[in-house]
């Protein structure tokens, strides 16, 4: 990749071979801002999860993978999650070290952007990365998402977090999205 040039993504459905790549962003440097490294236990309990989609529309976990090496490098996802007064989808992502400050995160997030709005179901997307997590805040500048506040999140549970709320609107026509494959 040239540098300054955009990195090319595939976003593709998270399957069982999977695990492997969810192992490998559960290192501690990937989860410091989420609470610390889970269990085996709470990873199997993820996977499964991630691999069930009750029905269309409801959310979509994906591996992000780097193009030409057709590498899988990191995860995204979005999931329906009841918020103020209403249901929305969250989001969330990581991308694996070495291939991380090289845009890989705001390509796939755009990806699934385009794909929750194919879905229809619902109007806005909110991530909520911690207000120390410069990176994922960048990711969320970069990709369109408008700062909504600071507030204080629980993730995972018992775990107080300071995060930002950040929200980007599906229905937004000037939001411009990678083409559906």
């Amino acid at each position: 990749m040239t540098s300054g040039a955009a990195p090319t993504v595939r976003i593709e459905p998270w399957s069982e071979s999977d695990l492997d790549l969810l192992r490998r962003a559960n290192a501690p440097e990937m989860m410091e801002h989420l609470g610390g490294p889970e269990t085996e236990e709470q990873l199997l309990a993820r996977h499964r999860r991630y691999l069930t989609v009750k029905e269309p529309g409801e959310g979509q976990m994906f591996r992000v993978v780097l193009l030409p090496d057709d590498v899988a490098v990191g995860t995204i996802g979005y999931w329906e999650k009841v918020w103020l007064d209403g249901t929305v989808y969250e989001t969330g992502w990581s991308v694996l070290p070495p291939f991380q400050h090289r845009g890989i995160a705001v390509a796939a997030t755009l990806a699934a952007m385009t794909h929750a709005r194919s879905a229809g179901r619902h109007r806005y997307v909110h991530a909520f990365p911690s207000i120390q997590h410069r990176a994922s805040n960048a990711v969320c500048r970069r990709t369109g998402f408008t700062l909504m506040g600071e507030l204080d999140f629980e993730y995972p549970p018992g775990n107080a977090l300071r995060s930002n709320d950040w929200r980007f609107d599906l229905a937004d026509p000037t939001h411009a999205l990678l083409p559906a494959e």
